[in-house]
């Protein structure tokens, strides 16, 4: 175990969907989504846009909330209590410590502008968790150091590459100690270039143990790192399984017609 990560609290799968449901007024999102994500897993998430993966990604750290069936994150509810059999919301300041376990990193990158790299990965630690400045500070410098970008610390975000920003954001979430990563599209804003530096952290990361969730269209990253892979199209989970089988063989046709347009 890496001690980017945070020690785990019990021995159920780090991530449980159970039946998941999301609407926005009429139009159900996601329409009963049920999967396991073990704990050092990487898991990715493939499908076309509008199929529900982003949804479901940002309904794991209750950034929306589900309409029905079950989320958990390490044998814990995610954003709900059950009570008399019925779930019951947690207040914010709740839902804000159990989030606090979970990283993200989004498609666009974040960064507070006014603050510099360093500021950024430290703002969270100091603010959230009550951290000392120095020890905050300590640690930051580690993680920049680890992203590739120590010499990068006191500089502003506009004074970044799109890749340099992903990076620093990346360790922003690990600042936090999360024992749970969630990435969504993490390069699709990048130039072609860019990207690769930006998969190279996330082999690392992989490689330490941290337990990942990947909404991504680099099917090449999947299948070499990946250890699950689900595509999911029209809010439903359509194929699973080991990335190099679904991408190889997939034995849903349509699965197969997505994958025959982005390989």
């Amino acid at each position: 175990m890496t001690d980017l990560a945070k020690p785990r609290t019990s021995g159920e799968p780090m991530v449980k969907a159970e039946g998941v449901r999301k609407s926005y007024g009429l139009v159900e999102v996601l329409k009963g989504i049920d999967l396991e994500v073990e704990q050092g897993e990487v898991f990715c998430l493939i499908g076309p846009s509008g199929s529900g993966k982003s949804t479901f990604l940002r309904c794991i750290n209750h950034l929306e909330k589900i309409n029905g069936g079950l989320l958990s994150v390490d044998g814990e509810l995610v954003g709900y209590a059950m009570r008399g059999g019925k779930l019951h919301e947690l207040r914010d300041r709740e839902v804000a410590l159990k989030r606090r376990d979970i990283g993200m990193v989004f498609q666009r990158f974040n960064l507070f502008p006014h603050m510099t790299a360093l500021e950024n990965v430290i703002e969270a630690p100091v603010q959230v968790k009550k951290e000392s400045r120095a020890a905050a500070k300590e640690r930051a410098m580690a993680l920049l150091e680890r992203v590739g970008l120590a010499d990068k610390a006191g500089n502003y975000p506009t004074q970044l590459s799109g890749g340099q920003q992903q990076r620093v954001a990346i360790a922003r979430a690990l600042a936090m100690k999360p024992k749970l990563m969630l990435f969504d599209e993490p390069t699709s804003a990048l130039d072609p270039e860019l990207v690769g530096d930006v998969l190279d952290v996330m082999r690392g990361l992989a490689e330490e143990g941290m337990t990942m969730i990947v909404v991504t269209h680099e099917m090449g990253f999947a299948r070499e790192v990946g250890d699950a892979l689900v595509f999911m199209d029209g809010g439903v989970v359509v194929e699973s399984g080991h990335p190099r089988d679904v991408l190889t063989d997939p034995q849903h046709e349509r699965t197969r017609a997505f994958l025959s347009k982005v390989l």
